[in-house]
């Protein structure tokens, strides 16, 4: 796979994420105004829990290794990925941070 083969659908699929966050999450959000029920519906289940749980972890995986990468790498504006990751979700956050890192390590 080329490397604009792989940049272009690791872009489309992140792009695809947020905006299907936006039109799932969003309104609900908006007419509700609660954050914290939001957060907490993803835990009505065991299977929503397993989801979130995933989506959790990943999420302070990514932080642990923007952090490393920082200082390893020089991987610079890595910190824009770690408020990706609560916003829109990490989704977003890991393929920002992808990109970001093939960039930089090609300079």
């Amino acid at each position: 796979m080329s490397k604009s083969v792989y940049e272009g659908l690791v872009v489309l699929l992140g792009a695809a994420f947020a905006v299907a966050f936006a039109v799932i999450v969003v309104p609900p959000l908006l007419a509700s105004g609660d954050v914290v029920g939001a957060f907490a519906a993803g835990f009505v289940n065991p299977y929503s829990s397993g989801y979130s749980l995933d989506a959790i972890l990943t999420g302070l995986i990514l932080v642990v290794w923007v952090l490393y990468e920082r200082s390893t790498l020089g991987v610079r504006y890595g910190w824009v990925a770690i408020i990706l990751c609560f916003i829109p979700g990490v989704a977003v956050a890991l393929a920002y941070y992808l990109i970001l890192r093939t960039r930089t390590r090609a300079v």
